[in-house]
């Protein structure tokens, strides 16, 4: 595969397809070698822009995603344009769908203990081919990281995700994937509380016009809304400064 990288807002993003990335799951599978994905949308770049340690642990992922299409849109805008949006949590189902299909071995690490128990049931109910290796929740002590570590490890799995927010996840995967020797890692964020159905995801119409966001706020507003207009207006500036420093590269 012709491998695309475009370079956004100083981070390395793959031009890749969903059927793409999934391909790439298969052949790191196969060939028992390492792939640790990364994702960013909006909010992650603004974080990653004010903490050198999220975009130190973000940047140590061996493939980046365009999970928002927020970044998408960027990427056009900015004469880079990227193919398609491609979400974690789309990611983690289609690793579902071939993992069904090829009897992969998945861990789940993250959520509360009842959100995890639920996805370990509706794994069983949606995807019988799939094995489930293991499974753990996310609020475990920073002592018990390495038997969390430990349990992902001896499990022999072939994926696993890592659903924990940023930058929690991002760090544990850079601190412990290679020694967990599992060839797929993936941080999915929230995506087992909506596969649990404790947040319901935004409807497709939605998606497509990158109003998940607003969505979120509309489920949660007192809680969520502060929080993505910085976020947003963050980005805004971000975007406005790269495309005045693209206007001059041209120009100059």
């Amino acid at each position: 595969m012709n491998k695309k990288v475009v370079d956004l807002f100083g981070i390395p993003v793959e031009a890749l397809t969903m059927s793409e990335t999934l391909d790439q799951v298969d052949e790191a599978i196969q060939s028992k070698t390492p792939l640790q994905i990364g994702v960013i949308n909006a909010a992650k770049v603004v974080n990653m822009d004010k903490d050198p340690s999220l975009r130190e642990a973000v940047l140590s992922s061996d493939i980046i995603l365009a999970d928002g299409a927020a970044v998408v849109w960027a990427s056009r805008l900015l004469r880079t344009p990227l193919p398609e949006r491609v979400a974690g949590i789309d990611i983690m189902f289609g690793m579902f769908e071939r993992g069904n299909e090829r009897g992969y071995r998945v861990y789940c690490l993250g959520a509360t203990e009842e959100i995890s128990k639920t996805v370990e049931e509706n794994i069983a109910r949606d995807y019988p081919g799939l094995t489930l290796a293991g499974r753990h929740h996310g609020y475990y002590s920073e002592d018990e990281a390495q038997s969390v570590a430990d349990a992902v490890k001896n499990s022999k799995a072939d994926i696993l995700l890592v659903a924990m927010t940023s930058p929690k996840k991002e760090r544990f995967l850079a601190k412990w994937m290679t020694y967990m020797d599992v060839p797929v890692c993936h941080g999915v964020g929230g995506s087992f509380d909506v596969y649990a159905g404790k947040v319901e995801r935004a409807p497709e119409s939605w998606q497509k016009l990158g109003l998940e966001w607003l969505y979120r706020v509309k489920q949660e507003p007192g809680r969520l809304w502060k929080r993505y207009l910085f976020t947003n207006l963050s980005f805004i500036w971000l975007l406005t400064k790269s495309l005045l420093g693209f206007k001059k590269a041209v120009t100059s």
